[in-house]
């Protein structure tokens, strides 16, 4: 009896053992980074759209706010990309930080742009924004999105 339990503890052991160790070749998955390249992502959408991947991008329940106060779901985002009304023809996002919290990031970051708007002459923008993403399965996609005017200087 005393070296079946003896036999049990070493099992155990041995067990607990080939996890760690299992746990250990497994290369751990950076949120700081996944969440950066999806924004990356995002950022050369909003250059050059594509209706599958924005789509992919963002969820159902989307609420994108602009800096004019006007906010859209998710399939009015996806058509003021689609059909020009939103247009970027150069896009940067700098000063940006990454706060990863369980399955939800935040983001922050300066957008500057030169913008080609249907119906509107060229312009230039440079916004603080804020970006919500939630991980869902193993991809983030966007959640919200709010965008401010920087205070004038």
């Amino acid at each position: 009896m005393k070296n079946l339990k003896l036999a049990v503890v070493a099992f155990m052991v041995l067990m607990g053992t080939t996890s760690t160790l299992k746990a250990q070749k497994q290369p751990k998955v950076n949120a700081k980074k996944q969440v950066e390249a999806t924004v990356e992502t995002l950022r050369k959408l909003m250059l050059d759209p594509d209706s599958a991947k924005l789509s992919a991008m963002a969820s159902d329940k989307l609420t994108f706010g602009h800096s004019g106060g006007k906010i859209q779901n998710k399939q009015e985002f996806l058509s003021s990309f689609l059909t020009g009304e939103t247009d970027f023809t150069s896009l940067e996002f700098t000063e940006q930080t990454v706060t990863v919290s369980g399955n939800t990031a935040i983001v922050r970051h300066t957008l500057t742009g030169a913008t080609a708007d249907k119906g509107k002459a060229p312009g230039s923008v440079k916004l603080w924004i804020i970006l919500v993403f939630q991980k869902v399965k193993d991809e983030w996609v966007l959640l919200a999105r709010q965008a401010v005017k920087p205070p004038v200087a």
